[in-house]
């Protein structure tokens, strides 16, 4: 395939980016959309010009890494799969693809299409967590019943890879998608519930921090999610934080 790659180059946070665009020839259906930017470095390489600079690191689809806005969508125009698992059979010979990193004031731009997600990672660190005994006496897991409905929710909620897809598609940049899930895996479970007034006023706060949106219930979240984390974790996290509130 023959293709015209509009891709947004900015030297760092501080300076304004463009799109430049890149013809790039000899695409095959079965790279995938990172095997295909390797292919116009190796080219960009050899001219002498500056690569293109992009984030990855596992290419499985799980790190969440690899996020990129392509033709407007995160990830791209396939579903349930990162911007790594993403295949060039996607796309037909002669289009024209623009690839632009995640947008939100949260996610301010390093260089070209990397983009600062470490918002994410204080929210993580502002309640994503339990409590237990590491003394030399600790619990088996397995010695507190879980009920199998309420495990295999949590497990859904925790297969969240934090790639900011969910803020990316939301037209207010809202992060509540990702902060329910992270509030979602532990109020599932009893593990988790020694931390739970605290977990989700603290993750919320810090959410509003960062300098995210608020949801609007437009869904587009849920729809863009790598790993199809439901709406329902945000409901979920609106209720815990009724509770936690009230009894505060």
């Amino acid at each position: 395939m023959k293709l015209t790659l509009k891709i947004w180059r900015q030297k760092n946070s501080q300076t304004k980016g463009e799109l430049k665009t890149y013809p790039i020839d000899g695409v095959e259906g079965d790279m995938s959309f990172l095997e295909m930017l390797d292919v116009l470095n190796e080219g960009l390489i050899n001219k002498g010009e500056e690569p293109v600079v992009f984030d990855h690191d596992c290419r499985e689809g799980i790190c969440g890494s690899c996020s990129l806005q392509i033709n407007g969508e995160p990830h791209g125009p396939d579903r349930l799969v990162t911007t790594c698992q993403l295949h060039m059979r996607m796309f037909n010979d002669g289009d024209t693809i623009v690839i632009e990193p995640f947008r939100a004031k949260a996610f301010p731009v390093i260089k070209d299409l990397v983009v600062d997600r470490s918002a994410f990672d204080r929210i993580q660190q502002a309640g994503g967590y339990i409590s237990v005994n590491t003394s030399g006496n600790t619990i088996d897991a397995n010695t507190i019943p879980v009920n199998k409905h309420d495990a295999d929710e949590s497990f859904n909620a925790a297969t969240c890879i934090g790639c900011g897809a969910c803020v990316a598609a939301c037209k207010n940049a809202s992060a509540m998608l990702f902060t329910s899930a992270k509030v979602s895996q532990f109020a599932l479970l009893p593990q988790g519930r020694i931390e739970a007034t605290e977990r989700v006023l603290n993750m919320v706060a810090q959410m509003d921090k960062e300098g995210f949106g608020n949801c609007s219930n437009t869904g587009a979240c849920e729809i863009e999610c790598p790993k199809g984390i439901s709406l329902e974790n945000i409901a979920r996290m609106n209720r815990e934080y009724l509770s936690a509130s009230l009894k505060g």
